[in-house]
């Protein structure tokens, strides 16, 4: 996975020194050797079209080794390497989407909250068939995130395909992007609604000030919490262990496994450490919920601390660990661990199933006016508002309300309307079926809604049964 104009993966990563692990060379290498390699150099550098660098042909082959492992394991120059390391204090440019490759396409795992990827409509799981009008099955991965690339305030076109529509094009402004990894906000005035977008360097303390925040804001009425994870594509490990230890007093956080001995590490939840204080959990989750939220929702669900709600996350279970190559100044990126929720689970490529399947879908407030109460009946007797007062005749009853007709249409919008809002002028709008980024938090926010109800209805019954 690549964040875009910024070469770091959002995938789990590990920043540690490189170290050599004094591997023997394979012998079982099918004959395939250093020799054979050296030969087909010297073929290239004699014999190719065009006069080819050193450089060229040490890059290129280091990179198709690399692709050759896993779509998480890639090389990096030092131009690509120091943008990495940007990415992880949350500050950057570009366009603001998480993208893998996917059957010689570009596919989007999640656009990042407020970036022009986001405000442009794009969706997790859109696939990216050309940029510029180049195709993008005659690019690698690396070849397309730079062309993606450019200059704050220029322009790219995409060739999108959703779902089962026909292609569209999409023109998105390229802008310097600083996410804040954390919105906080209340739902009435008793439910924190705290929405993390990634997981960089500042992603635990900002949650813990947002929650701060919101239960000042609440007067410290709070009855629970929504943790929206929703189109995050995940960061860093230590942040996302530090997430997870915000709502939890004990138990296990994730366990990772390597090949090699070094890799294997078990985090467990330090006491005393939840913020909420045991205040009800509703996590959120859906498809482009990767990586370290993953395991955020998996060690939540595990421990039995939240109710998990949305549809089913990406499904990225494995460890990236990041190396600096010396002599190049660069680094690679190198899938060295799977990890595992509290109860064993490995959730690659299967992601974590919500504990209530909500699908997204769109508020809709319909006409009420065919219906007709007790008090628009000619005749009603009035409420007195007190058991021991004789109710009276109502005087002026309401005429029955006329009935709407079977075609009438209410003013909300169409199920299938489409989206017009934040698409730029002369682009093709988005069509409708993938969840809303533009609605999260907001009242057409269908899968909010559900979580807050849930909030409300647990605080309910607790407070019926201790009477």
């Amino acid at each position: 996975m690549r964040l875009l104009n910024l070469v770091a993966s959002s995938a789990l990563i590990a920043l540690i020194p490189l170290a050599s692990s004094g591997a023997a060379p394979d012998d079982a290498s099918g004959g395939v050797s250093f020799n054979m390699v050296k030969e087909i150099y010297d073929q290239v550098k004699s014999s190719y079209v065009t006069p080819v660098t050193d450089k060229q042909l040490y890059e290129g082959a280091v990179k198709g080794m690399l692709a050759s492992l896993d779509p998480h394991s890639s090389y990096m120059d030092a131009k690509e390497y120091k943008e990495m390391m940007v990415q992880t204090r949350g500050e950057f440019g570009g366009l603001g989407m998480q993208v893998t490759q996917e059957n010689g396409l570009v596919k989007v795992v999640s656009p990042i909250d407020d970036t022009p990827a986001a405000k442009a409509g794009m969706k997790p799981n859109d696939l990216i068939l050309a940029i510029d009008d180049a195709p993008v099955t005659e690019m690698t991965l690396s070849e397309a995130v730079e062309k993606l690339r450019g200059a704050v305030g220029t322009q790219v076109k995409l060739t999108v395909r959703r779902a089962a529509t026909d292609p569209f094009q999409i023109t998105l402004t390229r802008a310097e992007i600083k996410v804040d990894p954390v919105k906080a906000q209340l739902q009435g005035n008793d439910v924190a609604y705290l929405r993390i977008t990634n997981f960089s360097e500042r992603t635990d303390v900002a949650l813990e000030l947002g929650f701060k925040a919101m239960q000042a804001k609440s007067g410290n009425k709070l009855v629970g919490v929504v943790l929206d994870l929703r189109n995050n594509p995940g960061g860093l490990l230590d942040q996302a262990v530090a997430v997870s230890n915000d709502f939890l007093d004990k138990g296990d956080i994730v366990s990772i496994k390597g090949r090699q001995a070094h890799d294997n590490r078990r985090f467990e939840a330090q006491r005393n450490r939840d913020i909420t204080h045991g205040l009800p959990v509703v996590v959120l989750i859906n498809g482009g919920s990767a990586s370290a939220s993953e395991i955020v929702a998996g060690a939540l669900q595990d421990n039995h601390r939240a109710v998990l709600i949305g549809t089913r996350s990406f499904g990225k279970g494995s460890v990236q660990t990041v190396l600096p190559v010396r002599e190049s100044g660069g680094g690679i990126r190198l899938t060295t661990a799977l990890y595992y929720t509290p109860s064993g689970r490995s959730i690659q490529a299967t992601g974590i199933v919500p504990d209530v399947t909500v699908e997204p879908a769109r508020i809709e407030q319909l006409p009420e006016a065919a219906i007709q109460h007790e008090g628009d009946l000619r005749g009603a007797l009035r409420n007195t508002g007190s058991a021991g007062n004789t109710p009276a005749p109502a005087t002026g009853a309401k005429p029955p309300a006329t009935a709407a007709k079977p075609d009438a249409k209410p003013d909300a919008a169409k199920p299938d309307a489409k989206p017009e809002a934040n698409v730029p002028a002369g682009t093709t709008p988005l069509q409708s079926g993938a969840a809303d980024v533009a609605a999260f938090g907001s009242e057409q926010d269908y899968q909010l809604v559900r979580a807050v109800d849930l909030l409300r209805g647990v605080t309910l019954f607790k407070n019926m049964a201790a009477q």
